[in-house]
């Protein structure tokens, strides 16, 4: 029976995760250097149409297609997505069907999607905005460099090759390797979309190499009024991305809701915190920063745990990403051009460990709770192992993805030096976000 109160809470929290891809292009957009805005921004737009196309031929399939009693892999049953038309048009028909909405997170947890009563196409919609941003955060790292054809190759493959593949194995049901073997806890994306993305832009920056003048000159944002707009469309894009990842609009999405505000508002509290300690000033782009950090530490463990846990895992991870972007990054010498490894990779580790630690037995939608409630290691250790596990094979197949990419544009993953000089905007798209300011108006 479909319910339109819940289809009309899933459809707006759809909405919702679909802003924050153009909001990533604003937030990434002012990060980067005047003369690459134009690239940086249209390759967050080229994800939309790349990965979105890719959703819907095949990537909805190979994440939750099948019978979900695989451990890597969904099916080719949803190719298209035809069976899910198929099944709406009977139920509108009163035809007889087995129409459900296919497993994910919340689903995974107690069956709530599968009961709520909402069309299975408004799911797809759903997972695919998760899939548009994990491969838009991945573009961040890798931004003034390189090609723009190599991107897009890149993310065509790799949204259906690993992002696919990877939720399954956490929210594909059942048979699921990290959701239902491992037993981790992963609510709205800690493993599946800010671990993988970061991650993959850090093998991407390590192939790429730095940037001419890296760790010599000063990469300062050009535009801080676009990093605070970008961040302001994630902040509220994400209450969609966490409260409608439980897929039923009752009180563990409203826990959720009020638990990413505690997190991120801890976060940016944190992040300002250090700043004045470290550098003796507060800054805008700071704050930016924490409001996300704070944002992906709270994702995987939104619906498991209090609001006061919300609040230390705001504050405990400012601090983690701070020290990432500003020491870690310089004393190793990785070019993540605008830290999507940092705060997406690093954050959402820390999230996930702590999702151990805090999680509340009676919201666990597993036998086990987290450490402080139960003096268990299991839930813990299953935290360590799932992120353990996401780690190898995002590692493994962006490296063999990379190389075959990498061949395929003959041998160069890179713009040329000149292309890199003039800069992006005009050398590769022929277009610049500040005209007058290049002469060209």
């Amino acid at each position: 029976m479909i319910d339109t109160g819940y289809t009309a809470f899933m459809l707006v929290c759809t909405m919702l995760v679909l802003l924050m891809t153009p909001g990533l292009a604003f937030f990434y957009g002012g990060l980067s250097r005047r003369k690459n805005v134009v690239n940086t921004m249209v390759m967050v737009f080229g994800v939309i149409g790349i990965a979105g196309v890719a959703w819907v031929v095949c990537g909805w399939s190979f994440a939750y297609g099948g019978d979900g009693s695989l451990p890597f892999f969904g099916g080719f049953d949803q190719i298209g997505c035809l069976s899910a038309v198929n099944d709406m048009m009977a139920e509108a028909t009163g035809t007889p069907t087995a129409f459900t909405v296919l497993a994910g997170q919340g689903a995974l947890a107690d069956d709530s999607a599968l009961s709520a009563g909402y069309p299975a196409l408004v799911d797809i919609v759903f997972q695919m905005a998760f899939a548009l941003i994990t491969c838009a955060i991945i573009t961040g790292a890798v931004a003034g460099r390189m090609k723009f054809g190599a991107v897009c190759a890149f993310v065509a493959v790799w949204v259906v090759a690993v992002y696919a593949p990877l939720a399954h194995m956490v929210w594909g049901g059942e048979g699921s390797l990290i959701g239902e073997m491992i037993g981790a806890l992963d609510f709205a994306g800690g493993d599946v979309v800010h671990i993988s993305s970061g991650l993959t832009g850090l093998i991407l920056c390590l192939m790429l190499g730095r940037r001419k003048g890296f760790a010599v000159m000063s990469y300062r944002p050009h535009n801080v009024p676009f990093v605070a707009l970008g961040a302001a469309l994630l902040w509220f894009g994400w209450f969609g991305f966490n409260a409608g990842s439980e897929f039923a609009a009752d009180g563990v999405a409203a826990l959720a809701l009020l638990n990413t505000v505690a997190a991120s508002a801890a976060g940016v509290l944190s992040w300002m915190i250090v700043e004045r300690v470290r550098v003796g000033k507060c800054t805008l782009v700071g704050a930016a920063t924490g409001l996300v950090a704070g944002l992906v530490a709270i994702t995987p463990a939104a619906g498991f745990v209090e609001p006061w846990a919300a609040l230390v895992m705001g504050f405990v991870v400012s601090p983690v990403v701070y020290f990432a972007v500003s020491q870690a990054k310089r004393r190793l010498g990785y070019d993540d051009a605008l830290d999507a490894f940092g705060c997406h990779c690093v954050g959402g580790i820390v999230g996930g460990i702590l999702t151990g630690l805090f999680c509340v037995p009676e919201l666990s939608w597993t036998e086990h709770g987290g450490l402080i409630y139960t003096g268990d290691f299991a839930l813990l250790g299953a935290q360590v192992l799932g992120i353990v596990v996401t780690v190898v094979f995002v590692v493994a197949a962006d490296v063999v993805l990379g190389l075959i990419i990498r061949a395929c544009f003959k041998g160069s993953l890179r713009v040329s030096a000149e292309q890199e000089a003039i800069g992006l905007d005009v050398a590769v798209h022929g277009e610049s976000a500040y005209p007058a300011y290049l002469g060209l108006d």
